[in-house]
């Protein structure tokens, strides 16, 4: 009998010392979640590094912990490659430094940062090679690669003294960097008119021969594919056919027709949207992750109706999602697993002139148009800056750039409130 006596004393003890556990844990947890500051998106936000946005209720958190400049990548060019274990995700990222613009990963689970380039000079390109694990680049007139684990750094080619040469893009099976070839001509018209709102229309109306190329990874080889007298500008490889190539006329929109695809065997080009009616515009053009679909800002005209625009390459069907004046955005992009959307927004500056457009925005298409949500108030931001939005590669967080300190700094805005 006192056996049983003591065994049920003990079993009581037992309960009584799980459920103080129990209360215990809970608190932590309460307080852990309280430590989070509910803030209003701004200078002092970034420098409490994790908040919540005290308009929308989303978390966002400044991703990058490093001393100066640091910038995600423009919002078409994929950043993202496995860690070497493939248990995670790295982002690669620029970083300002005393020897100039250099690249940088970020693990985006442990947060480490590792510097991948410390050659002198400014590196342009943003291009990563997911399958080499390498990233390319130009400095000044020529191209090099360095992987991702090793730091190797490998001399890829040179461009000849009277041209000004670029890379952008690299093909599906990553033999190809893809680029242009321009003039010292229009070198000078963008070193006398350094501001967007100076050089833009200049280049335009200067009609200056730009040349399409592309350079092989392997040997260096450059082959000229098209030449125009005409801004070419914004050049993309198909993420999945290699031998695709997508580019545009740039200059204003209402003037041009924009967005191209070029075949790199055939030379076969074919544009992606016609014009219906006078200024009507088209681009910020990007490929789904299957390469089947052109997403695009369209408007029809310019600055009055709003819509985001996919031209299917298989069925050369067309599909618009209707967005309101304020919901339109600078850049859109589209999730990984292909069933929504983000937009970066603008201020009453840009082409929407939206009374309220400074704000991140999560689109889920419902028919013909969207269920926008706001998932960061940008009211702090310099638009000057655009944002750049890309998904993260598990599609729950958005990053983007924003100036909330006063120099260029990347954050990341968790989707699902509940999480």
């Amino acid at each position: 009998m006192k056996t049983h006596k003591l065994i049920v004393v003990s079993l009581i003890a037992l309960c009584l010392s799980c459920k103080e556990k129990q209360s215990v844990s809970g608190n932590t947890q309460k307080e852990n979640k309280s430590e989070i500051p509910v803030m209003e998106t701004g200078l002092e936000s970034s420098k409490a590094k994790v908040w919540i946005d005290a308009t929308t209720g989303h978390r966002v958190e400044k991703l990058i912990d490093r001393e100066g400049d640091n910038s995600s990548f423009y919002f078409n060019n994929n950043p993202f490659l496995p860690t070497k274990d493939s248990k995670g995700w790295l982002m690669i990222f620029y970083g300002s430094t005393a020897n100039g613009k250099q690249l940088f990963s970020i693990d985006l689970k442990t947060k480490k940062i590792d510097q991948l380039t410390d050659k002198a000079g400014n590196k342009s390109g943003e291009i990563v090679g997911t399958k080499t694990r390498k990233v390319y680049y130009r400095i000044n007139d020529s191209i090099f690669s360095t992987h991702v684990d090793t730091h190797k750094t490998t001399f890829i080619f040179k461009f000849p003294e009277d041209k000004v040469g670029s890379v952008a893009t690299l093909n599906a099976d990553e033999t190809l960097l893809g680029g242009v070839l321009s003039s010292k001509e229009e070198q000078e018209i963008f070193k006398k008119n350094p501001s967007k709102s100076d050089y833009f229309d200049k280049i335009y109306e200067a009609k200056l021969n730009r040349v399409l190329i592309t350079v092989e990874v392997a040997t260096g080889k450059l082959t000229k594919l098209f030449d125009e007298n005409a801004w070419l500008n914004h050049e993309l490889f198909s993420p999945t056919d290699p031998k695709l190539f997508m580019y545009c006329h740039e200059g204003p929109w209402h003037k041009v027709d924009r967005i191209w695809n070029i075949n790199i065997d055939t030379k076969e080009r074919t544009l992606i949207h016609k014009r219906t009616v006078e200024r009507e515009i088209a681009g910020h053009e990007f490929f789904s992750p299957d390469g089947k679909t052109i997403w695009f800002d369209l408007q029809i005209p310019r600055g009055e109706t709003f819509y985001l625009a996919g031209k299917n390459l298989v069925t050369g069907e067309e599909k618009r999602y209707a967005l309101k004046r304020d919901e339109w955005s600078i850049h859109y992009n589209i999730a990984p697993d292909m069933k929504s959307f983000a937009g970066d927004g603008g201020d009453a500056g840009q082409v929407a002139h939206a009374r309220d457009g400074m704000w991140l925005y999560h689109f889920v298409p419902n028919g013909d148009s969207f269920v926008s949500e706001k998932l960061v108030n940008m009211k702090n931001h310099n638009y000057k800056l655009e944002p750049n939005v890309h998904f993260s590669p598990d599609g729950k967080r958005i990053i983007f750039r924003a100036n909330f300190e006063g120099k260029t700094q990347v954050y990341s805005v968790v989707i699902d409130k509940s999480k």
